[in-house]
């Protein structure tokens, strides 16, 4: 057996009485006979196929390979939604430093004019406010809208009612939840399984802040940003929906998974609000 092995090592490795072709077909039969072996163990259904299999390890030991590399490609991605890279949940474990975007700082005394200058928009309507806006964050990692004034109102004082909530957001495997928390005209949101480890020291994933400096045109500006590390661009921006939906439109059934949530926690059930994310039509 030791010479064998032997043989086989001068074989994959000697380049002075094999062509290179030889040497590739013995070591790629070689590991085809290995994974051969390792299939009987592990594939129940190997004994149906063993007869197709073993004719193409045979004759196309690379063939063989190939097509084995690709089935374990197509069995690593997820079965529903996009294909993504799965989250590492070790990094909770510790805190995580600050941000290095805009997204870490102190949002709350943020001004419209840290953003833009507001000469440019002074004669401006509504409509072109907002059209400048969508516009100046096209390709900048946020999510922006012009929120209609009176939505914003409703979404202040539902705010004061129902300060913390949560919300999921759809994962490869399931949903995650993520916690909210109003402050001001800002609403902060870090990852539930983050604020369970950390509490109060929990880094956000997303700061939605709202500039009300051109309310008098009956409009507030809306900027999200988001680590996108933790969410993308179309979960921050699902979570902006689900705030929309609960905090500025009256609607029955989302109110009282509001009010369960805030008052009796213990009659709140989780996945309340994950069949009305499945319900939503936005």
């Amino acid at each position: 057996m030791a010479a064998i092995a032997l043989a086989r090592r001068l074989i994959c490795s000697s380049r002075g009485f094999v062509t290179k072709r030889n040497i590739h077909m013995s070591c790629a039969r070689e590991r085809s006979e290995k994974v051969l072996e390792e299939m009987k163990d592990k594939n129940p259904y190997f004994e149906k196929y063993a007869t197709k299999i073993a004719a193409i390890q045979q004759s196309s030991p690379e063939e063989f390979l190939s097509r084995l590399d690709h089935v374990e490609k197509e069995k690593q991605k997820p079965k529903f939604g996009p294909a993504q890279t799965q989250r590492d949940y070790s990094e909770l474990l510790q805190p995580k430093t600050a941000l290095g975007t805009e997204a870490t700082r102190d949002v709350s005394h943020r001004k419209l004019s840290d953003i833009m200058r507001l000469e440019l928009i002074e004669d401006k309507s509504a409509d072109d406010i907002k059209h400048l806006w969508l516009e100046y964050h096209r390709d900048k990692d946020v999510i922006t809208a012009a929120i209609p004034l009176d939505q914003f109102n409703l979404m202040m004082k539902r705010a004061k009612q129902y300060p913390v909530f949560i919300f999921p957001i759809p994962r490869s495997e399931g949903y995650e939840f993520i916690m909210l928390q109003f402050s001001a005209n800002t609403v902060h949101f870090t990852p539930l399984l983050n604020y369970q480890v950390h509490k109060e020291n929990a880094p956000e994933c997303l700061n939605i802040t709202m500039f009300t400096e051109c309310s008098d045109k009956g409009i507030v500006l809306m900027r999200g940003e988001y680590d996108t590390k933790v969410i993308n661009a179309q979960e921050a921006q699902c979570l902006a929906n689900q705030v929309q939906l609960y905090y500025s439109q009256n609607n029955e059934t989302k109110l009282k998974l509001l009010e369960t949530f805030t008052k009796s926690p213990d009659k709140f059930k989780h996945m309340d609000i994950i069949e009305e994310l499945n319900n939503l039509k936005i």
